[in-house]
């Protein structure tokens, strides 16, 4: 299969040497000197204690990779602006663009089931419909992501949950489709788990509880996963988490994922710096938008009451836009 990764940084790059080791033709759009090194290194795999190098091209420029069987997006929600720009050259009619994001995708409120309320305004998400326009609704794939990655240096990811990387698929009106079977025979195939799901926003939601809870907190602790488990941090995740599941409940969406079991004394904290606050220290745009601040709209048009998440809204905003890393 012929595929193109915009945005090859650490899943990216993760998913695209795993899919070249498989037999694909795979390319990546990458930038500075990430793809300075990998023309001329190529993209280095360290899983495990495996290393990939894989033979991928690689351009900033997605008129020199040509139309593509498959595109994965997998950068951040914050710079989909530069793929509205530029993603043409890569798309044929029937070319499916696979949106691999933390948060509450751009495409949520498209192919909503008539059983469940209305998504709140998203526009914020995809400003003046850009990606709407520049990919197409009938080209759109959702997808969620579990896997734990970071760039060691130009050009080399190490992919830091060997067991975990697992790219969930679907239709965003949720209906069987052959490219979807394919492409999870395809990610499969590479070793990237991808099971079947009939509901990709409860998949949104469940992946979206870590980073909207969690990984919040962290950022405003400055402190990886492990700060969680302390019992003040672990109660206001717990008050956190229960208000947000109530929001998805709202909007539909139940979820199998109680506080006693997200911060509960059985689990397992990886030694991890979430990616919001990885973005924060590197001075890098954040995606505020989609985890915090999307979410939060869907609380005020069910006409919920969440006032700790509303403060965790407030202070993470407050931190971004003192940074520049963020405009209200």
């Amino acid at each position: 299969m012929r595929i193109c990764v915009f945005g090859a940084g650490a899943i990216g790059g993760n998913f695209a040497a795993r899919l070249a080791e498989a037999g694909n033709d795979v390319s990546i759009v990458v930038r500075g000197a990430h793809l300075d090194a990998i023309r001329d290194n190529g993209l280095t795999l360290l899983t495990g204690d495996r290393k990939i190098v894989a033979p991928v091209r690689a351009s900033d420029r997605p008129a020199d990779l040509g139309p593509q069987d498959v595109v994965l997006v997998t950068m951040k929600a914050s710079g989909l602006a530069a793929l509205a720009e530029s993603v043409g050259p890569l798309l044929r009619s029937d070319t499916p663009v696979v949106f691999v994001q933390n948060g509450i995708p751009w495409w949520y409120g498209h192919g909503l089931a008539p059983s469940r309320p209305p998504a709140p305004d998203l526009s914020r998400l995809d400003p003046g419909g850009a990606l709407a326009k520049a990919v197409g609704l009938e080209r759109t794939v959702g997808a969620v992501v579990t896997s734990s990655n970071h760039v060691v240096e130009p050009g080399i990811v190490r992919n830091i949950s060997p067991d975990r990387n697992t790219l969930w698929v679907g239709e965003t009106d949720d209906r069987p489709s052959e490219r979807i079977k394919a492409l999870r025979a395809t990610l499969k195939a590479a070793g990237i788990a991808s099971p079947e799901t009939t509901d990709i926003r409860y998949d949104v939601w469940h992946k979206l509880m870590a980073n909207f809870t969690g990984s919040t907190l962290c950022l405003l602790l400055r402190q990886p996963t492990t700060i969680q488990k302390t019992p003040m941090v672990n109660r206001l995740a717990r008050r956190a988490h229960a208000e947000a599941l109530a929001i998805a409940a709202a909007h539909g969406v139940h979820l199998d994922d109680s506080p006693d079991v997200r911060y509960g004394p059985t689990r397992v904290y990886p030694d991890h710096r979430p990616s919001i606050l990885q973005d924060y220290e590197l001075g890098r745009p954040m995606e505020i938008e989609a985890i915090v601040r999307a979410p939060l709209a869907f609380a005020r048009s069910a006409g919920l009451d969440t006032p700790t998440l509303d403060a965790i809204e407030s202070l993470c905003v407050s931190l971004a836009e003192s940074k520049g890393l963020y405009v209200v």
